[in-house]
């Protein structure tokens, strides 16, 4: 497939090419006689998904990696553990032979069947007549703000805690851990319930807890999670389980999803609208959406194993094995990568937490590498930004995070306002950091508000 070189490169990044220039000139060259291809994608809840496209006849070598990549984005935006293709036979078996047991995806293979569904991972190939129809429910979460309730959320380098009382913080208190570092549950159980614990005893009682992290939640068990990634797969069961028996310990509501997510829903609290999509860019990348009807869909929005980057010189996500995806790109794993080329030396020896903060004072600084580092981000998200409105239907975007902050969340939106503007103007959502409205909501109020009183 051909690969376009971006109008606004990345000062840093001369060998990044955007994965929605390749995929709208593939799409220009299907206008006049390509043929119809549909993907399918079928997840719990007996949800489906429906993705039409086309592709050119002939069996033309530049199908395969189209829809390849176009398939690894839809799962992980949206999951399934199974797969369904339709227009092509050559497409549907090159994807069965890719994303199997000894395929070249078998992380998405292994981790979408067993790991998230806990079912068989299958690809079928039909014809399009044949596709089951479009099935996404959803549900409205959030916004519930009587009563004493418990907000926290898990990051990677620290956790967060807050009492809410009817919408107001009375209490919050930040404590930096390391989970990915321990492979004992029990120090994961103990912190999270410590945290609580310290919440509730703020209030006189409590009403309901809601949580956010990074990861994959499906009925509030964590499937699969950075933050666990230590623990061998034979403990896994003792986390799975963990916030349904916190949640019978307690005797209330409790809800946790994705960090992703409550971002988003923070967003759409605050701006009171709908269609948000919420960019966290901490250790990892972090996506949430609240669709246009006000709805968080259980998608998996885990948009840090997607590809953005089309480039066969992109950089490695070190967990899955795939190359030019979100992860190094929107999080601080992008702001240690790009250091070397910004001719800044990173301390050995000090947390991930600290890194970043050396940077970040030295972009305060004014050091010209280090605002390469970010006018390079930014650049990246005004392209990623196009690629994700194919998937999403988009009226607000919000970024925030640790990569955000000071003057750095200026250089991000200045530079992705700058590439849709001259490659892309026929989108218009809004993107922004969030205001001091947003931050009166913030993460903590929004993960409490997400379970309805009994």
């Amino acid at each position: 497939m051909k690969l376009i070189s971006p109008q606004i490169q990345p000062p840093l990044d001369s060998v990044y090419r955007p994965a929605v220039l390749a995929n709208h000139a593939f799409q220009r060259k299907c206008a006049e006689n390509g043929i119809p291809l549909i993907i399918g994608l079928e997840r719990s809840g007996d949800n489906f998904t429906r993705f039409e496209t086309k592709i050119l006849p002939d069996n033309h070598p530049d199908n395969l990696e189209y829809i390849e990549r176009i398939v690894k984005f839809l799962l992980w935006q949206r999951g399934g553990f199974r797969l369904y293709i339709a227009g092509s036979q050559q497409v549907g078996e090159h994807i069965r032979k890719v994303y199997a047991q000894g395929g070249k995806r078998k992380f998405d293979y292994k981790f979408m069947g067993e790991k998230v569904y806990e079912r068989d991972f299958e690809v079928i190939i039909c014809d399009v007549d044949e596709m089951p129809a479009s099935h996404e429910t959803g549900k409205l979460l959030g916004g519930y703000l009587q009563g004493a309730r418990i907000g926290f959320d898990l990051g990677a380098s620290d956790r967060k805690v807050s009492a809410v009382v009817d919408g107001e913080v009375i209490y919050s208190e930040e404590v930096v851990w390391e989970p990915r570092k321990h492979s004992d549950p029990t120090y994961h159980a103990g912190e999270i319930k410590k945290a609580l614990e310290t919440a509730a005893s703020k209030m006189p009682r409590v009403d309901a807890i809601g949580g956010s992290s990074a990861g994959v939640y499906v009925e509030n068990r964590p499937m699969v999670a950075s933050l666990f990634r230590a623990i061998p797969e034979e403990n896994f069961d003792e986390i799975k389980n963990l916030f349904l028996q916190i949640r019978d310990e307690m005797g209330v509501p409790l809800e946790i999803i994705n960090d992703g997510d409550v971002t988003a829903l923070a967003g759409a609290m605050s701006l009171e609208d709908t269609g948000i999509l919420g960019v966290a860019m901490g250790s990892s990348e972090a996506v949430g959406y609240v669709n246009t009807e006000g709805h968080i869909m259980g998608w998996l929005n885990e948009l840090a194993f997607a590809p953005v980057d089309y480039s066969p010189n992109a950089p490695v996500e070190e967990w899955s094995g795939d190359i030019g995806c979100g992860a190094t790109y929107f999080s601080q794993q992008s702001v240690f990568r790009l250091a070397p080329a910004a001719e800044i030396e990173i301390p050995e020896g000090i947390t991930d937490a600290a890194k970043l903060k050396f940077v970040q004072e030295k972009l305060e600084a004014g050091h010209e590498g280090a605002s390469q580092i970010w006018q390079s981000i930014g650049v990246y998200l005004g392209y990623t930004l196009a690629h994700y409105a194919d998937f999403y239907n988009l009226k607000h975007v919000l970024i925030l995070g640790r990569c955000t902050s000071g003057h750095g969340g200026d250089l991000i939106i200045e530079g992705a306002q700058k590439v849709l503007e001259r490659e892309f103007p026929e989108l218009n959502f809004h993107i922004q950091l969030p205001d001091e409205k947003s931050r009166r909501v913030g993460q903590s109020i929004a993960a409490a508000s997400l379970p309805k009183l009994n």
